[in-house]
């Protein structure tokens, strides 16, 4: 079926009161038919309810249809992006090991993998999106994962996704993508290698900024890769705090059992039931949205492009744009979602142009109907030096632009006024 189709039916099974929207299931805890019950649910001879921090059935739906527009087998939802990452990062590597992450990166995974991962004993090494060459001299007998972002935010750059799995395979290395200002409706990484896709579904997913979420998603098969894969000895040794499971024998996709049985279980940085249900209705609209999204943030950039003061226009739709020829090969269409960035002379610059808009909001989130602007190196990127900011492609005259679904009209015009001003 088609992703439009599948974004409103994928995953829900009606139940006797046969309602057409799919209901909240605000509950903690779920009542066993009898001892068996309960013991065949923990020992996964029967799958079912057990806790809402294990599983939900709303959340359940959410899972299966946004693993279903990945085109993957099994999804976990959690409560944020940041935890999704976190989730799928640490679901692989552990003290002593390392990962391989772009250097374009959002600021919080940045600070995630250089400061907070430090601290489990687990090191990032760094990679340009644009050498992926660089990645091979990187890799060692400890390295567990390969993380980019699928379209980079805020420095709006689109990543090789093919020339990067292709090296992470030769080696045997499973690959994270951050697929959240794509997403799924306009790139889809399983397609080109990848094996694991992460979300914040607090963005283009719920598309109004209503809730936090996040949800990673395993590719089909990946079980092939990680049987036997001494890289990943602990999905193929005996799981000691859950009586011996073998995540890649027990014929369920071994990545998200893990993460749910393990991390989701002991972490316990579980999503509200309520908060599904609202992914769920962002869902129903996310193809007809990011359409609408990509073209007035076409626009956009292409009336910034021509303005005097702008100096650098990130928006891979351009084709004067360094990455329009990537944005062509993994976009659907061409279309390349509502984020942009912009480069004016300075910070004075910058702040002068972001205190002039009048439409837009000055907020540090993307992914709503509603125009936002941002200044990254005063807000999400703040903690870095201005060295590590120009290396992570956010200097310190960038200014970051979600585009909405308001009049591309009003929004030329309100910019233009404050570039003026």
């Amino acid at each position: 079926m088609d992703l439009q189709t599948l974004a409103l039916h994928a995953g829900y099974e009606k139940d006797s009161h046969r309602t057409m929207a799919v209901p909240i299931y605000q509950t903690t805890a779920y009542e066993f038919r009898d001892v068996e019950h309960a013991a065949n649910l923990f020992a996964l001879k029967e799958l079912g309810n057990i806790y809402t921090r294990l599983n939900n059935p709303t959340t359940d739906v959410f899972e299966k249809r946004f693993a279903e527009l990945e085109d993957g087998e099994a999804a976990l939802a959690v409560a944020s992006g940041m935890s999704a990452i976190f989730f799928a990062l640490i679901n692989v590597a552990e003290v002593g090991d390392n990962i391989i992450c772009a250097k374009q990166l959002y600021g919080g995974s940045l600070t995630l993998c250089t400061h907070t991962l430090k601290r489990f004993g687990i090191e990032a090494r760094f990679f340009d999106v644009h050498k992926p060459q660089q990645i091979e001299a990187l890799i060692d007998d400890k390295t567990k994962a390969i993380f980019f972002e699928s379209l980079t935010n805020p420095s709006i750059d689109v990543a090789d996704i093919e020339a990067i799995t292709t090296i992470a395979n030769k080696h045997n290395i499973l690959t994270i993508v951050d697929n959240t200002v794509a997403t799924p409706i306009l790139c889809r990484p399983f397609e080109f290698g990848a094996d694991i896709t992460v979300h914040s579904a607090s963005k283009y997913t719920t598309g109004q900024g209503l809730a936090i979420g996040g949800i990673l998603v395993e590719r089909k098969g990946l079980v092939e890769k990680l049987k036997n894969n001494p890289k990943y000895i602990h999905f193929n040794e005996p799981d000691a705090s859950y009586h011996g499971l073998i995540y890649t024998e027990v014929g369920l996709p071994p990545y998200t059992l893990r993460a749910r049985l393990s991390l989701l279980r002991d972490l316990g940085a579980v999503v509200s039931p309520f908060n599904s249900w609202l992914f769920i209705q962002g869902i129903e609209t996310l193809a007809l949205r990011m359409r609408e999204h990509s073209k007035n943030a076409l626009m956009l950039a292409e009336f910034l492009e021509s303005h005097p003061k702008v100096q650098k226009v990130n928006y891979p739709g351009l084709q004067s744009n360094p990455n329009y020829k990537n944005a062509q090969k993994y976009f659907e269409d061409g279309l390349c979602s509502g984020l942009l960035s912009f480069e004016v002379k300075n910070l004075e610059e910058a702040t002068k142009i972001v205190n002039a808009t009048k439409l837009y909001s000055l907020v540090v989130n993307i992914g709503d109907s509603k125009s936002i602007i941002t200044h990254p190196a005063s807000t999400t990127h703040q903690q870095l030096s201005h060295d590590e900011l120009i290396a992570c492609g956010v200097p310190e005259g960038l200014i970051r632009i979600s585009c909405g679904l308001e009049s591309a009209k009003d929004l030329i015009q309100d910019l233009q006024q404050a570039l003026e001003a």
